[in-house]
């Protein structure tokens, strides 16, 4: 195989004589055929010709001064086009205020706003062509453009650019920048107050502005040149809008709609227009002028502000002004404050209102007996109230809560601390919500579906959660379920043990452990009494004159108190016979055990004979007691309350309430000697022989389960006070015996920690518990600080 020679031949130089007259020559052609390119005439020239011509000057080391040259010639016919076809279009404003530019609006007529399209629309033809033009020439300099990088200068089509900036936008010898820019901005100024432009004109200058660059900044010459005035101008626009709208008799909801437009329209101007950089510039303006600036202006609105939104539920608003102050970095947080300060307000009003109510006595006996017909004068209904108007407020909040605050849980935070402020300043909160569910689960519920039970309940719970003394409703909510069980009262076993179930998920196993012991006993009460009485059927003596039903409390469990310390009731004889009966039933199984009666507790059904109706009457035990003392004496004899006392030994107290429900309420089966409510120590009572009603079973009602006056109270509380020594007290030792050595205010807030739970406790109860523990010797002071405690093992 052969190799063939192959041999390069260098290219053939330019024959010539003169090398200065070989570049005059090239270079006029050149600089005659960019002349015909920017006057249209291309079509004409020899692009190989010039190609050539700009290849061999190139070559030839004459690459610099082509350039120089180049630039120049397009340096002049700028100059001329500014002069003949840009200086013409200038735009003549029929009256001014003064420079756009300095922050001061040019006002112009229709025509001159015309003009002033028209003036930007000259401005991007000659643009257009001179772009055009640029690329031919960066073309037929092709070769020249690629050895630009070794002179380090920019290439042919941006030094174009550079020369139509420094030539025409930012001309020295014409005003070109302050009428485009100026052109530019009273278009979008006269946008703004309603006119209607070609918002093509500005979209071309933007565009054009874009594709220049400052050297300086290395920004756009769009940023530098019209977006800095653009955004001083849209500044003093809504400046003078803000006070335009806040002067003016707009109410809130329009005020923040003409908001909403505005930023509306500037970001539809923006995209339609502008750069999209400058977006989030003129929105930020937007914002703080007219709602940064605005926000207690807009909330304290009279007759229209946050307020009456939020008295007249306009959801729709509020969640105009959610989105709207969500823009600004504090908007949130002051519409937060405010809606507070009126949720604390709101509390007030109904914690005010409803004291204002239970401190109002009744004022004549037919007032004071209507008001305990519906459950005055101490009754729950205030109670009740209270609660209703608390779940309206949490529901509606709620709802603004979803509809208008996006779920946001800054918001749900803050509405939870408000009511937990002012929950907790009612200082019968405890009771009050505690009377609720008692008052629902006896007969609230009836005739509710199950969904309906549950959204009751879980409503409550609601509140429950907002109380920091949990274990003073503890004390309130054994006692009402107590009640409730013994008496028969729930309406439904299912609701009972829901709401046990939903108190257990919220607080734990301790604190549902004795009521769940009620329901307990109650459960074994109930097999028992089948059992005895299957125990008395089986009985040699099987002489039963009344049935009866026995309920067996556990002491623990309860809340009442069940020692044998109270007072005795003499019960009648065949009562007593019933009672020994389930005594030596219930002692042949249980052995070491005792029974303390408890008749304060108990029920039953006596038949009653009446000159013209015969009734089967339900009433406490106290009742029958005194009702049956009436069997031993005449139709239209009496007895005195001390005859009645001394045979029945029941407490005074109870007593008077006993002959109260008898003789004053529903149903009057006793009649009284004295006029009005009150049981006086000569009072007389004797049978209403006359007594009807329309009912065969009648149930005479004990009195209605009421708020305790402030004696009672008291007493509560210090009987809650003495089971936090003992809670204080248990959590103290457990967290020494777990740390050994602690300094006192860490110690203090470990069993706040601990504790709060339960209740919230007070760190002087606390600190004198500790030292109830040093002096039981419990711990000990250390000996290196004397504010740390040790634990004694």
């Amino acid at each position: 195989m052969s190799i063939r020679k192959t041999r390069i031949k260098p290219a053939k130089r330019m024959v010539t004589t003169d090398r200065n007259q070989d570049y005059e020559e090239g270079f006029q052609i050149l600089c005659k055929a960019i002349n015909e390119i920017f006057h249209k005439n291309a079509k004409n020239l020899s692009y190989e010709l010039l190609y050539r011509t700009a290849y061999n000057l190139t070559l030839h080391q004459y690459g610099e001064r082509l350039y120089e040259g180049v630039k120049g010639v397009i340096a002049n016919y700028l100059d001329t086009v500014a002069e003949e076809s840009i200086v013409p279009a200038f735009v003549v404003a029929g009256s001014t205020t003064g420079s756009i530019l300095g922050g001061q609006t040019t006002v112009v007529d229709g025509a001159g706003a015309d003009a002033g399209a028209s003036f930007l629309k000259k401005v991007k033809v000659v643009w257009d062509d001179y772009t055009t033009a640029m690329t031919m020439i960066h073309y037929a300099l092709f070769y020249l453009d690629n050895k630009l990088p070794k002179y380090n200068l920019p290439h042919v089509f941006d030094m174009g650019l550079e020369l139509f900036r420094d030539k025409i936008i930012r001309s020295e010898k014409h005003p070109i920048q302050h009428h485009l820019i100026t052109a530019m901005l009273n278009q979008i100024q006269l946008e703004r107050h309603g006119d209607v432009i070609d918002r093509s004109a500005i979209k071309l200058s933007v565009s054009m502005l874009s594709e220049l660059t400052d050297p300086t900044t290395k920004d756009t010459v769009y940023v530098t040149d019209f977006e800095t005035h653009y955004l001083e101008a849209s500044t003093s626009f809504y400046q003078v809008e803000s006070q335009t709208l806040t002067s003016t008799n707009y109410d809130a909801p329009e005020f923040m709609r003409k908001v909403e437009r505005r930023l509306e329209e500037e970001e539809e101007r923006t995209h339609h227009c502008l750069s999209i950089g400058t977006e989030p510039k003129i929105r930020n303006i937007v914002e703080t002028q007219l709602i940064a600036n605005n926000l207690k202006t807009i909330m304290e609105m009279p007759n229209s502000g946050l307020e009456n939104m939020l008295n007249t539920d306009k959801y729709d608003d509020l969640s105009r002004m959610y989105k709207l102050f969500s823009r600004v970095p504090n908007g949130l947080n002051e519409m937060k404050s405010e809606i507070s300060k009126y949720i604390l307000q709101r509390g007030q009003d109904i914690n005010r209102h409803i004291n204002a109510e239970r401190s109002v006595a009744p004022a004549n006996p037919k007032q004071k007996a209507a008001a305990a017909a519906a459950g005055m004068a101490g009754g729950s209904q205030p109670a009740i109230r209270w609660v209703e108007q608390l779940l309206d407020l949490q529901t509606k909040f709620d709802r603004i809560l979803d509809i208008s605050a996006n779920k946001d849980k800054a918001f749900q935070t803050t509405f939870n601390e408000a009511f937990e402020q002012f929950i907790n300043e009612n200082p019968k909160s405890a009771e009050f919500i505690s009377l609720f569910i008692d008052e629902n689960l006896k007969k609230g519920l009836k005739g509710k579906t199950e969904d309906e039970v549950d959204e009751v309940l879980d409503k409550t719970i609601m509140l429950f959660r907002f109380l920091r003394d949990k274990d003073v409703f503890e004390r309130y909510y054994k006692q009402h379920l107590a009640k409730r069980l013994l008496f028969n009262r729930s309406v439904s076993d299912d609701a009972e043990r829901g709401m046990l179930g939903k108190l257990k998920r919220e607080c734990g196993y301790q604190f549902t452990n004795k009521l769940e012991g009620m329901f307990n006993d109650m459960r074994l009460s109930a097999e028992m009494n089948t059992q005895f009485k299957e125990y008395q059927e089986r009985s040699a003596n099987n002489e039963q004159e009344f049935e009866s039903a026995v309920t067996v409390l556990t002491s623990t469990f309860w809340p009442m108190n069940l020692s044998s310390t109270l007072p005795k009731c003499i019960m009648p004889a065949k009562a007593m016979n019933a009672r020994q009966a389930f005594e030596k039933f219930y002692f042949s199984r249980h052995s070491g055990r005792r029974l303390t009666w408890q008749s304060q507790m108990g029920t039953a059904d006596i038949k009653a004979q009446f000159k013209t109706s015969k009734h089967i009457v339900n009433v406490s035990t106290y009742a029958m007691c005194v009702l049956l003392l009436f069997n031993d004496v005449g139709a239209d004899d009496s007895l005195s309350l001390e005859d009645i006392h001394q045979q029945t030994n029941i407490p005074a107290a109870d007593l008077n309430r006993t002959l109260q429900s008898l003789s004053c309420a529903k149903y009057k089966i006793l009649l009284k000697s004295e006029k009005g409510r009150d049981i006086r120590p000569t009072e007389q009572f004797k049978v209403n022989v006359d007594f009807t009603a329309n009912l065969a079973r009648i149930k005479v009602q004990s009195l209605a389960t009421k708020v305790e006056s402030d004696t009672e109270r008291k007493h509560t509380q210090d009987k809650v006070d003495e089971e936090r020594q003992h809670q204080i007290e248990a959590a103290i030792v457990r967290i020494m015996k777990n740390r050994k050595l602690m300094e006192h205010n860490a110690l203090i807030a470990e069993v706040t920690t601990q504790l709060s739970p339960r209740f919230l406790p007070n760190p002087v109860m606390t600190k004198k518990r500790i030292e109830a523990l040093i002096d039981r010797e419990y711990l000990e002071r250390s000996p290196d600080d004397r504010r740390s405690y040790q634990y004694l093992a």
